[in-house]
């Protein structure tokens, strides 16, 4: 019984579950564990294999949010800040939400992994979560999803319906637009000119008025393009210009991997910017500087900047 064929959808299903990359992994190794020791037990009169893992990473991932904090963004915690010379006090005790690496996985799995859905769906109870992921995302049926969870078909329609309304109140989740969308390729492309010289003029021009920027592990965010800008001339003020971006994508969102000019020279992976860009402007640009959540995009840490120019 070959599970591997598997793993890849499972890992996006147990990560839009947990809200973290990491922890998705590992719950999917104890689901292909399970389900190797119970090999012996499986019904296929009952249900496909494919059904019966999702049966086993759900009551995976249920156990392990049994009594866990949500997986926030910082918008999700407090008003925005209003000072952008603000202390950067890093948060390690918050799980924060992570981002998903696109490339690592094929284009079906990555459906509808965009941040402010994972972000948003975190604040729904773990059952609501699972069935909203099972019904809307993968499509099982009612029935399919009750054998699941142990309910009934009923049970689970209810439970669809009050997700439903939860999140009918997070705005702009269908307005995003592709990675590989022309419009958005040429804004990202524009941004990384305008970051690589330090032009913040030219950065904020590409920013829509209420643009938000944060940065998880730290708990501040930005709302607007004059914050947005005050904050980018800090940041070029405290680690120089120079620096280099690499384009990818996150969650089925363009992405830029941001390097820091270092001061014997060459660069240093510094963040992974994960972007939001809707009718030509950036909306939403989330700065993830933890560098456990960088090493699963499996960047180099460090790159020459004759190394850099060559790839590009």
């Amino acid at each position: 019984m070959d599970f591997e064929p598997y793993r890849g959808e499972l890992v996006a299903y147990c990560y839009r579950m947990l809200g973290s990359f990491h922890e998705a992994e590992d719950l999917v190794q104890e689901t292909m564990l399970r389900a190797w020791k119970a090999r012996d037990r499986y019904d296929s009169t009952r249900a496909s294999v494919r059904t019966w893992l999702y049966r086993i990473a759900t009551n995976a991932c249920l156990t392990a949010l049994q009594g866990r904090v949500r997986r926030p963004l910082p918008s999700g915690l407090a008003a925005p800040s209003d000072d952008p010379g603000a202390p950067l006090t890093p948060a390690f005790d918050i799980p924060w939400l992570q981002p998903f690496p696109d490339a690592r996985f094929d284009a079906e799995v990555r459906a509808d992994l965009r941040l402010a859905l994972v972000a948003a769906m975190q604040v729904l109870p773990p059952r609501q979560r699972a069935v909203l992921v099972l019904r809307e995302v993968l499509d099982f049926t009612a029935a399919e999803v009750a054998e699941q969870l142990g309910t009934t078909a009923t049970a689970v329609n209810s439970a669809l319906q009050r997700a439903r309304s939860a999140l009918a109140d997070v705005g702009g989740l269908d307005e995003v637009t592709e990675p590989d969308d022309p419009e958005v390729r040429a804004v990202i492309q524009r941004y990384v000119q305008a970051f690589e010289a330090a032009d913040v003029p030219a950065l904020v021009r590409l920013l829509t008025d209420e643009a938000v920027l944060e940065m998880p592990p730290v708990p501040l965010w930005y709302r607007g393009s004059r914050d947005y800008g005050l904050f980018m001339d800090r940041v070029f003020q405290m680690r120089g210009t120079g620096w280099g971006m690499r384009q990818l994508t996150a969650n089925g969102q363009p992405a830029l991997a941001a390097y820091a000019p270092e001061p014997g020279g060459g660069l240093r992976l510094h963040t992974l910017q994960v972007f939001t860009v809707t009718g030509g402007r950036v909306t939403h640009n989330v700065v993830f500087a933890d560098p456990r959540v960088c090493a699963a995009f499996d960047l180099p840490q460090q790159i020459s900047s004759d190394e850099f120019r060559r790839a590009r």
